[in-house]
């Protein structure tokens, strides 16, 4: 893979991270919660922000991220992103993979909270160590550019493998690079073939190409 291709591939990923913007909705039992979900869906955010918040006063972690998400971008009230912020921190210490993403994502870039790649990578951890592959992946690549964290190619091609094998197009092909070149993993022409062919499965364009290229040094050697 070229630099210049690897390195946007990279930022690609940086800028694919998302903070809390979408509400979540699980299978559930909490009656406000439920309700809180009909009202958003009903376009009546000022009746579903009641019901999220009672619910989430109640320790209720989806509601708490719910809550948060309305808070932060002012649906049903005034924009509060400082509580947004402090209901998302509860979601996130509660266990909510979706809420510790968010939160990394909000230290990841200063927004609400002072920026600290150290504490964005801790944050990536908890939700990547859950299985969110988005959370993986930003994990993956703080390692790959050693920010928050020292540069570590061996754990980078870990996360970003977890994050593969749960089908990630970007994380598939730098995967595949590595093991193409040797970083962070054992030199090994066959599984950068996989990897790149499992890219191209998954929407990338480049990799097909890649694919049979590394397969013909294979086939020559």
């Amino acid at each position: 893979m070229s630099l210049c291709r690897f390195a946007a591939l990279v930022l690609l990923l940086l800028c694919a991270a998302a903070s809390a913007q979408r509400l979540q909705i699980v299978p559930d039992d909490d009656i406000d919660l439920a309700r809180g979900w009909a009202a958003y869906q009903a376009a009546d955010p000022a009746k579903a922000l009641t019901h999220f918040r009672k619910a989430a006063q109640r320790n209720q972690r989806v509601a708490q991220f719910n809550l948060a998400v309305m808070l932060v971008k002012g649906e049903g009230t005034a924009a509060d992103p400082k509580e947004g912020v402090a209901w998302l921190r509860k979601a996130a210490d509660n266990g909510l993979a979706r809420a510790q993403y968010s939160l990394a994502v909000l230290y990841d870039r200063g927004e609400h909270v002072a920026k600290s790649p150290a504490e964005a990578t801790a944050w990536y951890a908890k939700a990547a160590e859950q299985g969110w592959r988005d959370a993986q992946v930003s994990l993956a690549t703080q390692f790959f550019l050693g920010r928050g964290a020292p540069k570590d190619y061996a754990q980078a091609a870990r996360w970003y493998e977890r994050a593969a094998e749960q089908g990630d197009e970007g994380a598939c092909y730098i995967l595949a690079s590595m093991y193409e070149n040797g970083d962070g993993v054992p030199k090994d022409l066959n599984r950068a073939v996989y990897w790149y062919v499992q890219a191209a499965a998954n929407g990338d364009a480049v990799a097909r190409a890649k694919a049979n290229e590394v397969a013909a040094r294979i086939r020559n050697n």
